[in-house]
């Protein structure tokens, strides 16, 4: 009896921790959503792609790097985060999570250089600030580009994790894997010509969307729930 107390009192105290661990989670991926989905969505679709349009919309392009940085901050402790949830289920699989994930951070932040200098072209135009500024926005673009490719890779074993753990529902850890290998399928096929405007390109990274949605808010709502990987059953005395 004392040992089945104690079992059912440690089983407990893991799900609290989970459900904690997982809602600070939910939390990290929240800030990565919207401020991904202002700086990388709604920031370029009103600023277009000229000097004289970005200069009209100064403030909200100087937003969209301030949320660019926010965003990468936020990208580097969710993945720590999510391993005190998944850790336990494959230390192998939860360390390549993070790995892919954090090696994803300095090449944003070296693209992140390129917008800043378009910046300074706002602020002091010289001659030829018109070409100068198209060449920054396409080094950022091209430092996006290698970035995404991490951005899809790190949600494979984050998938498989939550496949195997079932600690967040797993329709939403087949999305992530599925969104992951969108991801890689976006990066690779945007080297094929004409690729960038077939009607592919708007579903390889719907899976990723509604996955990582869909993870975020299940974290943040609900944290994450006791799977059967890691929680043993008492033994009888």
């Amino acid at each position: 009896t004392t040992a089945r107390s104690a079992g059912r009192c440690m089983i407990a105290g893991s799900g609290n921790d989970l459900r904690r661990d997982g809602r600070i989670s939910g939390a990290l991926y929240l800030v990565v959503v919207l401020a991904g989905m202002f700086c990388l969505a709604y920031v370029p679709s009103k600023l277009g792609g000229t000097l004289a349009e970005a200069s009209a919309h100064a403030d909200l392009f100087r937003t969209g790097i301030a949320a660019f940085m926010l965003m990468q901050v936020a990208f580097l402790l969710l993945p720590l985060a999510l391993y005190r949830v998944l850790g336990d289920v494959d230390r192998c699989a939860a360390m390549l999570m993070v790995a892919l994930a954090a090696v994803s951070v300095p090449i944003g932040l070296v693209a992140l250089a390129q917008r800043m200098e378009a910046l300074s072209l706002l602020q002091d135009a010289g001659a030829n600030a018109d070409a100068a500024f198209a060449l920054c926005l396409q080094r950022y673009s091209h430092g996006l580009r290698i970035a995404s490719l991490f951005w899809g890779l790190w949600l494979l074993p984050f998938g498989w994790l939550v496949l195997r753990s079932g600690r967040i529902p797993r329709v939403l850890g087949l999305l992530l894997v599925l969104g992951g290998i969108g991801y890689v399928v976006q990066v690779f096929g945007g080297l094929v010509p004409g690729f960038s405007d077939s009607a592919l390109i708007g579903y390889v990274r719907l899976p990723a969307a509604l996955g990582e949605i869909g993870s975020c808010l299940w974290l943040l709502v609900f944290g994450a729930r006791a799977g059967r990987i890691g929680v043993s059953s008492p033994a009888n005395p």
